[in-house]
């Protein structure tokens, strides 16, 4: 389960966007804390404080003792704004938590014993359809990871959500049905027949290409003889006839005295 961390902040006296740049300009992440029946509280958190705890991971999935100026508060993070070039924060959002909440949280799915997956031994390929399963749980009771066991699982098989025991007090938030995990996917494989095959058709598309350029007209504007077709005789004279030969062209008359 998560543990409780102690994260430090400062009360803001003023809101909006005046008081959060100069909040930044401190070195501080301006924020807020909300909550059922609880009028908002703005605060301040040390900018350096604040980045090393998001780079352990699960920030938005671990339940913090926020203290306040000596007073301690029990929230989880809702939401964290990154500046979208420098990549560091620009304001939190935290929901206070009491014993008997239960909060809405991500988390993350692991998957174990993909060496005993026969699927996976033959050139199978893990998909996962969920990285992370969202819940509802208690705060104290927010698991670390759900663990999916691979063993025995052959290619075209499908892990789902019940394969695996949710503990006690958490639920998915897709109760309707029994969704998809991860799936075992097969690998496209290029056979050695597949290969032949692609070999004679591309040996056979030559002679054709060929045959085309002997079909090609002789002569720009030309229309090229049909099989078979004579060749036309020559000017003023006949054709000759088949297995003959060609006629004589006619003799002029003699001019008179």
């Amino acid at each position: 389960m998560a543990e409780t961390i102690e994260l430090k902040a400062s009360a803001r006296p003023r809101s909006g966007k005046g008081a959060a740049r100069s909040a930044r300009r401190d070195g501080k992440v301006p924020g807020v804390i909300y909550g059922p029946k609880t009028e908002p509280e703005t605060i301040n958190i040390d900018s350096n404080e604040l980045w090393k705890i998001v780079l352990r991971g699960r920030f938005l999935a671990t339940v913090y003792n926020l203290n306040v100026d000596g007073k301690t508060v029990r929230v989880v993070p809702r939401d964290l704004q990154l500046d979208p070039v420098k990549d560091f924060p620009l304001h939190v959002d935290f929901q206070r938590v009491t014993a008997d909440s239960r909060i809405r949280v991500k988390v993350p799915s692991k998957f174990i014993n993909d060496t005993a997956s026969p699927g996976i031994k033959r050139g199978g390929v893990l998909n996962i359809v969920r990285r992370e399963i969202e819940v509802f749980c208690p705060p104290d009771h927010i698991p670390d990871a759900f663990e999916f066991d691979l063993t025995g699982l052959e290619i075209g098989r499908a892990i789902h959500i019940s394969s695996i025991k949710m503990p006690d007090g958490v639920r998915p938030t897709i109760g309707s049905r029994d969704f998809t995990v991860a799936t075992i996917a097969g690998a496209l494989v290029k056979t050695d027949d597949d290969a032949a095959t692609t070999t004679t058709a591309a040996d056979g598309a030559a002679p054709a290409a060929a045959g085309d350029a002997k079909a090609a007209p002789a002569a720009a504007g030309g229309k090229a003889p049909a099989a078979g077709a004579k060749a036309p005789a020559a000017a003023g004279g006949k054709a000759p006839a088949a297995g003959g030969k060609a006629a004589a062209p006619a003799a002029k008359p003699a001019a008179k005295k």
